[in-house]
């Protein structure tokens, strides 16, 4: 079977009654101008530069390196800054991020729009996939699910994906399970909720 390693470390998200959330899997992302082919792995619709600012994980920590300009809570980045929970981040004149690291457990990240740009195609955040992806009712929850009684997890074991919740969903139409593993283009769907992945190519 396909794994993902296999395929583009990114795919689309689409929560019902959530939305949709670009995920990316890699330790390193590059923002910038979805205009430049392949360049950025977060193409923003914006005034950016094709390769504006790159977003790198190390550990529990995650730097931004400015390859254009970037502001960070205001204050210009030279070269390296560090990403704190809450921080505003400004990518030239008008695109206009906040980075979340909503879940104390997990080192998953999330960039919220705070101006009126979107990735394309377009989605309502970009999730900085780590190791897991919580999705659920409560508000430290990578994706806040607030119709949804319980939690659902996405983790990555090796070069695969995986779901696992409380309770039995589906896969793709197969029988119900509490964990299983799912494809960059896979339905899951439980009995109060239902996602699914899209792949970006």
């Amino acid at each position: 079977m396909e794994r993902f390693r296999r395929r583009p470390p990114r795919f689309i998200l689409w929560v019902d009654g959530a939305g949709g959330f670009w995920v990316c899997l890699g330790e390193t992302v590059t923002l910038g101008q979805p205009a430049v082919a392949g360049c950025a792995e977060i193409p923003i619709l914006g005034d950016l530069r094709g390769r504006h600012a790159r977003i790198r994980r190390d550990g529990e920590e995650y730097l931004i390196e400015a390859l254009g300009e970037v502001r960070l809570d205001g204050r210009a980045v030279e070269q390296v800054g560090l990403l704190s929970d809450g921080c505003t981040v400004q990518l030239a004149r008008s695109v206009v991020l906040c980075f979340r690291r909503p879940h104390p457990l997990s080192a998953t990240a999330r960039l919220d729009f705070l101006s009126g740009h979107r990735t394309q195609p377009s989605v309502d955040a970009v999730l900085l996939m780590a190791d897991t992806c919580v999705l659920g009712p409560k508000p430290h929850s990578h994706v806040v699910c607030r119709l949804w009684d319980d939690e659902v997890v996405l983790f990555r074991q090796g070069d695969e994906l995986f779901c696992r919740g409380r309770r039995p969903f589906s896969v793709d139409g197969s029988a119900a399970v509490r964990r299983a593993r799912i494809r960059e283009n896979s339905s899951v769907v439980g009995e109060t909720f239902s996602f699914s992945l899209e792949p970006i190519r």
